[in-house]
């Protein structure tokens, strides 16, 4: 990506963060790998529902091993950058072991994992245990985000990873897509809990 392009996604990002209207120049184009069927199942599994869903959710048990993190953001308009209400949130991640291991039966993801529901100023937040990476190194801790906006198919944007980390370095960077916005966030530590936040840029549908 040239200097020019990376200037003009930060200047694109800056306004929907403070609530401008992107310019139509400027507006993002359709994702090739917007939709993929292997969601599909998501939207199933919380039909009927999906009003019922939380903005805020406990992923972990409190006995769950590790340390505890607490994530939180907000769910922008790409056309306004104005917050977006009723845009459900799907986060799953591994343990403290880096496993995903144990997940209810019949389920295709992680045992932590959990649905969440924007509220009317977009926020969204959960509490959890700060995941390990995979047992093997391939990969960086990381937290995986799906967005269902209503009645639309679900997609999946950039996974939450954690500044300064393992293997979070200027190439892992450079290979980013800002999908649904920057996934690299910048974890603080306060009285025992990490805390982060991971703002959402809701991605452009093909008209």
């Amino acid at each position: 990506m040239s200097i020019t392009e990376t200037s003009r996604r930060h200047v694109v990002l800056g306004a929907a963060a403070l609530g401008f209207a992107i310019p139509a120049c400027a507006q993002p184009q359709v994702r090739r790998d917007l939709y993929n069927g292997e969601l599909d199942y998501l939207a199933k599994e919380y039909a009927g529902r999906a009003e019922a869903l939380p903005a805020s959710l406990q992923l972990s048990p409190a006995n769950e091993p590790g340390e505890r993190m607490s994530i939180s953001g907000r769910c922008f308009s790409w056309q306004t950058g104005k917050p977006a209400a009723g845009v459900i949130i799907y986060a799953y991640h591994t343990d403290n072991s880096g496993s995903y291991h144990g997940g209810p039966a019949g389920t295709r993801h992680a045992r932590l994992r959990g649905w969440m529901r924007t509220g009317e100023d977009g926020a969204y937040a959960f509490t959890s245990i700060k995941p390990a990476p995979y047992p093997d190194r391939s990969m960086p801790a990381h937290i995986h985000l799906t967005v269902l906006e209503p009645g639309l198919p679900p997609y999946w944007i950039d996974d939450i990873v954690f500044e300064g980390e393992f293997r979070v370095d200027p190439s892992y960077r450079a290979a980013q897509g800002n999908r649904g916005g920057d996934g690299i966030i910048r974890l603080k530590r306060s009285n025992g809990l990490w805390t982060g936040t991971r703002d959402i840029r809701l991605e452009r549908h093909p008209t």
